[in-house]
């Protein structure tokens, strides 16, 4: 399956899109999948993969570069700014749904790792998706995040990066970079060792810079991803384990929605749910029950 090029916009800012569908007509209306990935990440990463198998059930998958990341424009590039992945949630979903090849009213949203704590809080804010899965989602605060990082001194320490990075950034534009992952360097986004981020075979694609702003930090370890919870009305699918991250937060997330949700518990680790068959084949398996139910 060959995927087709696409552009849309957030605001002014073009985000690169793949459109992934069975058919060549365009007049046959088929249910609609945002699919997007973890943080730091590019299309051609775990949200190609779970694109590739939703269009092959007949569902017309979306994947898309958040601004600043990938094929996609926008400055500072590599920032992991929530905010502004989350005007881009919300455009994204305003643009698919305006599609004359996309069923009315059917719009759903698979988001994988860190993207489903910005999923949650753009519906939560009104964007038009109209039915919700989570796949080993990341929904954090600074409370429940800090022990990823040598707690709260480890936090600190981070935001100060940060503050010299945001330095650099107001004085001459400069963005200060340092690895999205490395295995033992405590200054990179990602420092414990990850295969996925290692290996060519999977998630160390020639798309994805390694790269993350170190600005960043401020951004990400202040994020709610916790409170819109309460605020999210539409169906919604929460695929996690215990060895998942955060699995207290994502039980509380599914427990705590108002709308109709479905909790399914899986073994596997974090990474496994990016590309291994096992795992993908599963949450392939929940998301399409779901989505044929809801869209």
């Amino acid at each position: 399956m060959q995927p087709r090029p696409y552009l849309m916009f957030s605001g002014d800012v073009p985000l690169s899109v793949r459109i992934y569908r069975d058919t060549d007509d365009l007049t046959e209306r088929q249910p609609a999948v945002i699919v997007t990935g973890s943080w730091l990440t590019v299309k051609e990463q775990m949200a190609d993969h779970y694109a590739r198998r939703l269009a092959e059930r007949g569902y017309t998958a979306f994947t898309f570069d958040f601004s600043g990341f990938g094929e996609s424009g926008g400055a500072p590039r590599q920032a992991e700014i929530p905010a502004r992945k989350i005007a881009d949630i919300t455009a994204a979903a305003r643009s698919v749904a305006g599609l004359s090849f996309v069923r009315p009213d059917s719009v759903g949203y698979l988001a994988i790792c860190a993207s489903a704590q910005y999923a949650l809080r753009a519906i939560a804010e009104g964007a038009a998706v109209t039915s919700f899965v989570s796949v080993a989602g990341w929904y954090h605060d600074t409370e429940s995040v800090a022990p990823f990082y040598g707690g709260l001194d480890g936090v600190t320490e981070r935001i100060d990066r940060a503050r010299l990075a945001f330095d650099d950034f107001l004085r001459d534009g400069a963005v200060r970079t340092v690895p999205a992952y490395e295995n033992g360097n405590d200054r990179a986004g990602m420092f414990f060792e990850l295969d996925y981020y290692a290996s060519a075979e999977r998630g160390a694609v020639p798309e994805w810079r390694n790269e993350m702003a170190e600005l960043s930090w401020l951004y990400w370890l202040a994020f709610d991803g916790l409170s819109p919870a309460g605020r999210v009305a539409v169906p919604s699918l929460f695929v996690h384990g215990d060895d998942c991250v955060l699995p207290d937060n994502a039980r509380s997330v599914q427990q705590r929605v108002p709308g109709p949700s479905e909790l399914v518990w899986a073994d596997g680790m974090q990474t496994d749910f990016y590309d291994q068959p096992k795992q993908v084949d599963l949450a392939v398996e929940a998301a399409d029950r779901h989505f044929r139910q809801t869209l």
